[in-house]
């Protein structure tokens, strides 16, 4: 099959009220799809639908309920493709050093970016086109991996090769996911403006780009990977360079 239009085409975004996930709503929209997003907050679902404006909807959904998942899916039917970018921001537990691991801690890394995104696959894939997607996300973690983050990294690993096993075991139906770098999503809203221009600058100056990504720069990997209808089981990394050096 060559490239897929989107026109028309149902698109479901798990983690899509915000972020890149909001970004992925909205290039989907200009190429003429049919939004669905799912979020935990009611609230965050309804102010990003008013956001996104014609030919989005969207429903709350909580990723650690594999009930509230099922219902989610069964409530929104039949759909063509469907991206996962939830993530939790909670401190991580599961860092530090491996002698003084907190393994409850540990364990809770996986629970929305692994455990999520399996539960949702799981009453997601009989719904979906047979020339439909599933696009998954990591991070650059697991490509460079820093001291004291051997959870965070095993993760994001976790997901690449979950990646690789699903398209073969769902196949034809694809199943790609993106690595993205450092992007500028709402959560660096937190820190003051001075501290986090500084702390973007010590992450990113060694880079090739030397720089974060807007999300929309990062939203187009996903767009690629809907569309690509001869791409799976692959993961694209949309980073600035950060894993030449």
């Amino acid at each position: 099959m060559s490239t897929q239009s989107l026109r028309d085409r149902r698109v479901v975004i798990i983690g899509g009220s915000s972020g890149i996930g909001f970004a992925v709503a909205q290039l989907a929209l200009d190429d003429g799809a049919q939004v669905v997003i799912g979020s935990s907050g009611a609230d965050h679902v309804d102010g990003a639908v008013k956001r996104l404006g014609n030919g989005a909807s969207g429903s709350a959904v909580d990723v650690k309920d594999e009930a509230s998942v099922a219902a989610f899916f069964e409530r929104i039917g039949s759909f063509d493709h469907l991206v996962y970018t939830a993530g939790d921001w909670s401190p991580q537990r599961g860092g530090g050093a491996i002698a003084k691991l907190d393994l409850v801690g540990a364990n809770a890394t996986f629970t929305v970016r692994f455990w999520g995104a399996l539960s949702a696959i799981k009453h997601a894939q009989g719904r979906i086109s047979p020339d439909g997607s599933i696009t998954l996300t990591d991070g650059v973690i697991a490509h460079r991996p820093r001291k004291g983050a051997v959870i965070s990294t095993a993760m994001a690993g976790a997901i690449e090769h979950m990646t690789r096993a699903l398209a073969v075991d769902l196949a034809p139906l694809r199943v790609n996911a993106v690595c993205p770098g450092l992007v500028l999503t709402e959560v660096w809203n937190s820190i003051p403006a001075d501290r986090r221009e500084d702390q973007i600058k010590q992450m990113t100056q060694r880079q090739p780009l030397p720089r974060a990504a807007d999300p929309k720069e990062v939203a187009e990997a996903y767009l690629y990977l809907i569309r690509g209808g001869f791409s799976t089981g692959q993961v694209l990394v949309v980073d600035g360079g950060r894993t030449l050096i």
